[in-house]
């Protein structure tokens, strides 16, 4: 099976089957490990109007916005398929809204220290 971009230009590149080794026990423990988190600081923030969280990237150098169900697809995708294909930016995010993966952590053990 072949991914297409968006636009229907072409193949993503490196969407081959073959060019993605699979990710070994470690790897695939982190993710599992990640999901399991995302699940937790969904559950804990959702309610007070955190939207997702929001990524600094090292690439470009610009902070992504992810929706808490985006953020759980994409790394599911990384699970499944060992790579996330990339996706449309969010459109205008209020940063008010999102928070860092160290901010959820932190919420999280103060919250459920008690």
């Amino acid at each position: 099976m072949q991914a297409y971009d968006d636009r229907g230009d072409g193949p993503w590149p490196g969407s081959g089957d073959s060019d993605v080794p699979p990710l070994n026990e470690t790897d695939r423990g982190e993710i599992l490990a990640d999901l399991a988190d995302l699940a937790v600081y969904q559950a804990l923030l959702a309610g007070r109007g955190v939207r997702g969280i929001v990524v600094d990237c090292a690439d470009c150098g610009e902070q992504h916005f992810h929706e808490w169900n985006l953020l759980r697809a994409s790394l599911q995708q990384l699970l499944d398929e060992g790579r996330m294909r990339p996706h449309e930016p969010a459109y205008d995010p209020d940063p008010a809204y999102y928070v860092t993966w160290e901010y959820c952590r932190g919420y999280a053990d103060a919250t459920l220290a008690d």
